[in-house]
């Protein structure tokens, strides 16, 4: 290139950190990934692996038409080394893209090990350098260190709200004669396990969830959880019937056994392709242990689970985004910091790939000094970006992907305006044709990698 360019720092080796780690030595540039693990463990995390998933396995809806398929095929256009190795780890989940943990953590590890332009350092990642770009992707466990110097920067009061992670159980230990296996409605392979509940059960059940011991919460926390992930005793607390139209919904399952929809359900989901281990969906909680243990032991089929993980509360550290972030996911009043992950706003596996891919492809341009234009806002990718950046910032919640992010679709045919599957076809393809022509703009050389280039391994 002509010109030789100082590694870029990219603080945290997370779903966003390493995406973003991947797309910058994709195009020359050269990078120091920073990953604290194992030398700092965190609360939640078990390994020392690069982008271990810690809440759940799944990458949600593979179905094509459906919002997050949508960002996923974006993200597969453009290049994402993440979306790549999901699918290698692949297992089956029905519709859903979910991965064997173990195995889409390793691979991503050794895909950064042996990039040639970016150095992994197991430290914790101090302080910017003058004169350098630098990435923060430390994800909701940033470490104190760090969150102080965010709060320098930002000026921002308190960075942190609190987020729950789901149970996972043996599958040995699971009583099958009391289970089903059955997607909902019949759609795709039966890869899900279902524990069914009748009145009796659920109402036993609620009662007990609202009234069980939670973990105490230190004295300067300030519990405040995001709306999509609320743990179940807290939904039990809002009313007898929100378990069932929530995590415990029974809509789209038929009991084969008795021929009938049951009261309420709950679902387990495969952890690996070996099928040894089950998440309960949606079934994130705060309760101790022990509880944990008493009352899931309740469900149908669970009655001598054992449990290889218990659900947690950790602590979820974010920024005001609208308030604080460019479209490109510069810092506003701190040019050569760029933010990416959950630490900029966005929430769900895919859309912290999605943020780091970006964050990668605006970090590349400012290298070489040239601009960064980001997506069209009619693309998943664009909207999302768009989102964490214009939203009202009094009061600003973290985002998943979904179509009323995007624009709608203008001037449709009577027809196509009346039918909601049309018109949000009419917006993938849309997005799709879009993102092609944006991405062509964007790619930039890739780097020779022994002598070929990464589009051809």
């Amino acid at each position: 290139m002509g010109l030789e360019m100082r590694p870029v720092a990219v603080a945290g080796g997370g779903l966003a950190g390493s995406e973003a780690a991947w797309q910058l030595a994709e195009r020359g540039v050269p990078v120091v990934l920073y990953e604290m693990r194992p030398a700092r463990q965190t609360s939640a995390h078990k390994t020392d692996k690069l982008a271990e998933l810690v809440c759940s396995n799944s990458l949600k809806s593979n179905v094509p038409g459906s919002a997050s398929w949508l960002l996923k095929e974006e993200l597969r256009r453009a290049g994402s080394l993440l979306m790549r190795l999901a699918a290698a780890s692949a297992v089956p989940s029905g519709t859903a893209l979910a991965v064997d943990r173990e195995r889409f953590a390793a691979c991503v590890t050794a895909a950064i090990e042996n990039h040639p332009l970016i150095q992994l350092r197991r430290e914790e990642f101090c302080d910017l350098r003058a004169n350098s770009l630098a990435l923060f992707a430390t994800g909701p466990l940033t470490s104190d260190a760090l969150a102080v110097r965010l709060q320098a920067l930002t000026g921002a009061e308190n960075l942190a709200f609190y987020d729950a992670i789901s149970p996972i159980v043996d599958a040995e230990t699971l009583n099958l004669e009391r289970i089903f296996r059955a997607s909902r409605y019949n759609k795709g392979s039966e890869d899900y396990l279902n524990c069914p509940l009748n009145e009796e059960e659920y109402r036993a059940f609620h009662e007990a969830l609202v009234g069980a011991e939670t973990v105490r919460s230190h004295p300067c926390e300030d519990l405040h959880y995001f709306e999509a992930c609320l743990p179940i005793e807290e939904l039990a607390r809002r009313g007898y019937d929100t378990l069932r139209f929530g995590p415990m919904k029974p809509v789209g399952l038929t009991d084969p056994r008795t021929g009938k929809r049951p009261y309420a359900v709950v679902q387990l989901r495969p952890e690996n392709l070996r099928h040894s281990s089950y998440n309960l969906v949606g079934f994130q909680n705060h309760l101790r242990f022990p509880e944990q243990q008493r009352i899931l032991r309740m469900i149908p089929g669970l009655e001598k689970a054992e449990f290889l993980r218990f659900g947690q509360i950790h602590r979820n550290t974010y920024l005001n985004a609208p308030r604080l972030l460019e479209s490109d996911l510069n810092l506003r009043g701190a040019a050569e910091v760029f933010v990416a992950g959950q630490l900029c706003g966005v929430e769900g596996y895919v859309e912290c790939i999605a943020s780091g891919l970006l964050a990668g492809f605006a970090l590349a341009h400012r290298a070489r000094g040239e601009a960064f234009a980001a997506p069209p806002r009619t693309t998943a990718l664009g909207s999302l970006i768009h989102y964490i950046t214009h939203a009202d910032p009094r009061d600003y919640q973290p985002a998943n992907i979904a179509f009323d992010l995007l624009p709608p679709s203008e001037n449709l045919p009577g027809r196509v305006a009346r039918d909601r599957r049309a018109r949000r076809a009419r917006q993938c393809d849309r997005a799709l044709a879009d993102l092609d022509t944006w991405r062509e703009n964007v790619r930039g050389p890739l780097s020779l990698v022994r002598g070929r280039s990464s589009a051809d391994r």
